[in-house]
Protein backbone atom coordinates (compact mmCIF):
# COMPACT_ATOMS: atom_id res chain seq x y z
CA UNK A 1 0.00 0.00 0.00
CA UNK A 2 2.91 2.58 0.84
CA UNK A 3 4.65 1.42 -2.59
CA UNK A 4 0.71 1.81 -4.23
CA UNK A 5 0.51 5.54 -2.79
CA UNK A 6 3.90 6.74 -3.58
CA UNK A 7 3.63 5.54 -7.57
CA UNK A 8 0.21 7.48 -7.53
CA UNK A 9 1.72 10.10 -6.11
CA UNK A 10 4.25 10.26 -7.97
CA UNK A 11 1.97 9.96 -11.30
CA UNK A 12 0.19 12.83 -10.34
CA UNK A 13 2.90 15.11 -9.64
CA UNK A 14 4.24 14.55 -12.77
CA UNK A 15 0.77 14.76 -14.88
CA UNK A 16 0.48 18.13 -13.12
CA UNK A 17 4.02 19.35 -13.88
CA UNK A 18 3.17 18.68 -17.36
CA UNK A 19 -0.40 19.81 -17.26
CA UNK A 20 1.48 23.54 -16.10
CA UNK A 21 3.80 23.38 -19.16
CA UNK A 22 0.98 23.04 -21.45
CA UNK A 23 -1.19 25.96 -19.77
CA UNK A 24 1.59 28.29 -19.11
CA UNK A 25 2.80 28.57 -23.25
CA UNK A 26 -0.67 29.44 -23.52
CA UNK A 27 -1.32 31.77 -21.12
CA UNK A 28 2.37 33.62 -22.17
CA UNK A 29 0.81 34.87 -25.77
CA UNK A 30 -3.53 34.07 -25.69
CA UNK A 31 -4.96 36.84 -25.82
CA UNK A 32 -6.67 38.68 -22.11
CA UNK A 33 -4.86 36.08 -20.07
CA UNK A 34 -1.49 37.30 -21.76
CA UNK A 35 -3.00 41.12 -20.29
CA UNK A 36 -0.03 43.11 -18.10
CA UNK A 37 -3.19 44.62 -16.17
CA UNK A 38 -3.19 40.78 -14.73
CA UNK A 39 -0.80 40.42 -11.88
CA UNK A 40 1.85 37.64 -12.17
CA UNK A 41 1.17 35.90 -9.38
CA UNK A 42 -2.42 35.74 -10.13
CA UNK A 43 -1.44 34.06 -13.13
CA UNK A 44 0.40 31.65 -11.45
CA UNK A 45 -2.01 30.99 -8.92
CA UNK A 46 -4.48 30.40 -11.19
CA UNK A 47 -2.27 27.82 -13.40
CA UNK A 48 -1.64 26.00 -10.64
CA UNK A 49 -5.09 25.49 -9.67
CA UNK A 50 -5.90 24.62 -13.12
CA UNK A 51 -3.08 22.12 -13.16
CA UNK A 52 -4.22 20.90 -9.96
CA UNK A 53 -7.84 20.21 -11.23
CA UNK A 54 -6.92 18.88 -15.00
CA UNK A 55 -3.58 16.51 -13.31
CA UNK A 56 -6.21 13.46 -12.38
CA UNK A 57 -8.16 13.74 -15.32
CA UNK A 58 -5.08 13.75 -17.41
CA UNK A 59 -3.59 11.26 -15.91
CA UNK A 60 -6.30 8.58 -16.26
CA UNK A 61 -6.34 8.89 -20.11
CA UNK A 62 -5.62 6.23 -22.15
CA UNK A 63 -1.69 6.50 -24.07
CA UNK A 64 -0.89 9.46 -21.39
CA UNK A 65 3.03 9.30 -20.97
CA UNK A 66 3.84 10.10 -17.50
CA UNK A 67 7.31 10.97 -17.39
CA UNK A 68 9.27 14.40 -17.01
CA UNK A 69 11.34 14.00 -19.88
CA UNK A 70 12.62 16.73 -21.69
CA UNK A 71 10.76 15.81 -24.87
CA UNK A 72 7.79 15.33 -23.03
CA UNK A 73 8.71 18.70 -21.48
CA UNK A 74 8.88 20.42 -24.93
CA UNK A 75 6.21 18.63 -26.46
CA UNK A 76 3.89 20.14 -23.62
CA UNK A 77 5.45 23.61 -24.08
CA UNK A 78 4.43 23.62 -28.09
CA UNK A 79 0.74 22.58 -27.40
CA UNK A 80 0.63 25.66 -25.20
CA UNK A 81 2.12 27.94 -27.67
CA UNK A 82 0.44 26.47 -30.99
CA UNK A 83 -3.00 27.95 -28.76
CA UNK A 84 -0.95 31.15 -27.72
CA UNK A 85 0.59 32.15 -31.08
CA UNK A 86 -2.80 31.50 -32.89
CA UNK A 87 -5.01 33.20 -30.99
CA UNK A 88 -3.11 36.27 -30.65
CA UNK A 89 -3.09 36.76 -34.12
CA UNK A 90 -6.15 38.20 -33.16
CA UNK A 91 -4.53 41.30 -31.25
CA UNK A 92 -2.31 41.39 -33.95
CA UNK A 93 -5.33 42.06 -36.35
CA UNK A 94 -6.52 44.90 -34.06
CA UNK A 95 -3.33 46.21 -33.78
CA UNK A 96 -3.09 46.35 -37.39
CA UNK A 97 -6.49 47.73 -38.42
CA UNK A 98 -6.17 50.36 -35.98
CA UNK A 99 -2.74 51.41 -37.88
CA UNK A 100 -4.86 51.77 -41.12
CA UNK A 101 -7.82 53.58 -39.44
CA UNK A 102 -5.47 55.72 -37.48
CA UNK A 103 -3.47 56.97 -40.63
CA UNK A 104 -7.12 57.72 -42.52
CA UNK A 105 -8.12 60.08 -39.50
CA UNK A 106 -4.58 61.66 -39.35
CA UNK A 107 -3.62 59.99 -35.82
CA UNK A 108 -0.54 58.24 -37.05
CA UNK A 109 1.93 60.01 -35.13
CA UNK A 110 0.43 59.67 -32.05
CA UNK A 111 2.05 56.92 -29.92
CA UNK A 112 1.00 55.45 -26.79
CA UNK A 113 2.73 53.08 -24.46
CA UNK A 114 1.27 49.00 -25.35
CA UNK A 115 0.87 47.73 -21.68
CA UNK A 116 1.54 44.49 -23.59
CA UNK A 117 3.66 44.71 -25.47
CA UNK A 118 5.62 47.98 -23.74
CA UNK A 119 6.53 49.11 -26.99
CA UNK A 120 4.98 52.28 -28.72
CA UNK A 121 1.53 51.36 -30.72
CA UNK A 122 -0.81 54.20 -32.14
CA UNK A 123 -3.56 55.61 -30.14
CA UNK A 124 -6.76 53.84 -32.32
CA UNK A 125 -4.48 50.31 -32.52
CA UNK A 126 -4.57 50.25 -28.62
CA UNK A 127 -8.50 51.41 -28.71
CA UNK A 128 -8.91 48.80 -31.27
CA UNK A 129 -7.15 46.11 -29.19
CA UNK A 130 -9.07 47.09 -26.29
CA UNK A 131 -12.06 47.05 -27.56
CA UNK A 132 -11.46 43.49 -29.20
CA UNK A 133 -10.58 41.92 -25.75
CA UNK A 134 -13.96 43.10 -24.58
CA UNK A 135 -15.56 41.86 -26.88
CA UNK A 136 -13.81 38.47 -26.12
CA UNK A 137 -14.86 38.45 -22.37
CA UNK A 138 -18.08 39.86 -23.06
CA UNK A 139 -18.97 36.73 -25.42
CA UNK A 140 -16.95 34.31 -22.47
CA UNK A 141 -14.76 33.47 -25.65
CA UNK A 142 -12.31 33.29 -22.50
CA UNK A 143 -14.17 29.97 -20.81
CA UNK A 144 -13.81 28.73 -24.47
CA UNK A 145 -10.53 28.59 -24.74
CA UNK A 146 -9.94 26.86 -21.34
CA UNK A 147 -12.68 24.31 -22.70
CA UNK A 148 -10.66 23.76 -26.10
CA UNK A 149 -7.45 23.40 -23.77
CA UNK A 150 -9.15 20.64 -21.65
CA UNK A 151 -10.12 18.49 -24.94
CA UNK A 152 -6.60 18.92 -25.98
CA UNK A 153 -5.30 16.65 -23.26
CA UNK A 154 -7.70 14.10 -25.01
CA UNK A 155 -6.49 14.63 -28.31
CA UNK A 156 -2.57 15.00 -27.62
CA UNK A 157 -2.33 13.18 -24.02
CA UNK A 158 -0.21 14.02 -21.92
CA UNK A 159 3.80 13.59 -23.02
CA UNK A 160 2.95 12.16 -26.27
CA UNK A 161 3.14 15.50 -28.49
CA UNK A 162 5.52 14.99 -31.54
CA UNK A 163 6.63 18.28 -33.08
CA UNK A 164 6.08 19.05 -36.65
CA UNK A 165 7.34 21.61 -39.03
CA UNK A 166 4.33 21.62 -40.58
CA UNK A 167 2.42 23.07 -37.81
CA UNK A 168 4.88 26.35 -37.70
CA UNK A 169 4.24 26.92 -41.66
CA UNK A 170 0.61 26.85 -41.06
CA UNK A 171 1.49 29.48 -38.47
CA UNK A 172 3.19 31.46 -41.14
CA UNK A 173 0.69 30.99 -43.27
CA UNK A 174 -2.13 32.36 -41.00
CA UNK A 175 -0.26 35.40 -40.14
CA UNK A 176 -0.40 36.35 -43.52
CA UNK A 177 -4.07 36.53 -42.79
CA UNK A 178 -3.99 39.09 -40.50
CA UNK A 179 -3.52 42.05 -43.06
CA UNK A 180 -6.53 40.72 -44.93
CA UNK A 181 -8.38 40.59 -42.06
CA UNK A 182 -7.70 43.78 -40.72
CA UNK A 183 -8.52 45.68 -44.00
CA UNK A 184 -11.91 44.03 -43.85
CA UNK A 185 -12.26 45.45 -40.12
CA UNK A 186 -10.72 48.82 -41.44
CA UNK A 187 -12.62 48.58 -45.14
CA UNK A 188 -15.50 50.91 -43.73
CA UNK A 189 -13.58 53.89 -42.63
CA UNK A 190 -11.15 53.50 -45.40
CA UNK A 191 -13.28 53.45 -48.26
CA UNK A 192 -15.20 56.30 -46.50
CA UNK A 193 -12.41 58.97 -46.04
CA UNK A 194 -11.24 57.78 -49.67
CA UNK A 195 -14.54 59.27 -51.04
CA UNK A 196 -14.14 62.13 -48.58
CA UNK A 197 -10.65 63.17 -50.05
CA UNK A 198 -11.64 62.20 -53.82
CA UNK A 199 -14.81 64.81 -53.50
CA UNK A 200 -12.55 67.39 -51.92
CA UNK A 201 -10.43 67.27 -54.32
CA UNK A 202 -12.84 67.48 -57.17
CA UNK A 203 -14.14 70.76 -55.02
CA UNK A 204 -10.26 71.84 -55.49
CA UNK A 205 -10.21 71.76 -59.15
CA UNK A 206 -13.58 73.50 -59.71
CA UNK A 207 -13.06 75.57 -57.21
CA UNK A 208 -9.18 76.99 -56.60
CA UNK A 209 -9.85 79.08 -54.28
CA UNK A 210 -10.97 76.24 -51.61
CA UNK A 211 -8.93 75.89 -49.25
CA UNK A 212 -8.28 72.28 -49.84
CA UNK A 213 -5.40 71.50 -47.19
CA UNK A 214 -7.51 72.95 -44.24
CA UNK A 215 -11.07 71.12 -45.32
CA UNK A 216 -9.51 68.05 -45.81
CA UNK A 217 -7.93 66.24 -42.34
CA UNK A 218 -11.11 67.74 -39.97
CA UNK A 219 -13.98 66.51 -42.75
CA UNK A 220 -11.81 62.75 -42.96
CA UNK A 221 -11.91 62.73 -39.11
CA UNK A 222 -15.78 63.83 -38.60
CA UNK A 223 -16.70 61.41 -41.34
CA UNK A 224 -14.42 58.27 -40.16
CA UNK A 225 -15.31 58.92 -36.63
CA UNK A 226 -19.05 58.74 -37.91
CA UNK A 227 -18.49 56.06 -39.57
CA UNK A 228 -16.58 54.26 -36.99
CA UNK A 229 -18.99 54.50 -34.40
CA UNK A 230 -21.80 53.04 -36.85
CA UNK A 231 -19.51 50.14 -37.13
CA UNK A 232 -19.13 48.88 -33.98
CA UNK A 233 -22.47 47.31 -34.34
CA UNK A 234 -20.37 44.51 -36.75
CA UNK A 235 -17.14 44.19 -34.50
CA UNK A 236 -19.23 41.83 -32.41
CA UNK A 237 -19.90 39.19 -34.78
CA UNK A 238 -16.94 39.67 -36.82
CA UNK A 239 -14.10 39.37 -33.67
CA UNK A 240 -16.42 36.37 -32.36
CA UNK A 241 -15.80 34.91 -36.07
CA UNK A 242 -12.22 35.42 -36.49
CA UNK A 243 -11.99 34.16 -32.83
CA UNK A 244 -13.38 30.66 -33.41
CA UNK A 245 -11.75 30.39 -36.68
CA UNK A 246 -8.19 30.94 -34.73
CA UNK A 247 -9.12 28.35 -32.26
CA UNK A 248 -10.56 25.94 -34.73
CA UNK A 249 -6.99 25.94 -36.12
CA UNK A 250 -5.27 25.55 -33.38
CA UNK A 251 -7.46 22.45 -32.60
CA UNK A 252 -6.12 21.25 -35.90
CA UNK A 253 -2.60 22.03 -35.56
CA UNK A 254 -2.31 20.05 -32.21
CA UNK A 255 -4.73 17.31 -33.73
CA UNK A 256 -2.40 16.78 -36.92
CA UNK A 257 0.82 15.32 -35.61
CA UNK A 258 -1.18 13.67 -33.14
CA UNK A 259 -2.83 11.85 -35.46
CA UNK A 260 0.33 11.10 -37.40
CA UNK A 261 1.76 9.79 -34.62
CA UNK A 262 -1.10 7.17 -33.71
CA UNK A 263 -1.21 6.04 -36.95
CA UNK A 264 2.84 5.41 -37.71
Amino acid sequence: MPQGSEQQWAHFLAAMALALVRLSGMVVFAPFFSSTALPLRTKAVFVGAVAYLLAPLAAALPQAQLSLSFSALLGELAVGLVYGLTLTLLTEMMLFAGQIVGMQLSFSAVNLIDPTSSIQTPLLGDLFQLMGSLVIIAAGMDRIVLASLVRSFRVVPLGSYALAPTAALDLVRAAGGIFIAALELAAPVLAATMLVEFAVSMLGKISPQLPVMSLTVPLKTLTGFALLTGALALWPRFIETRFAGLLDMAERLIAAPAAHGLGG
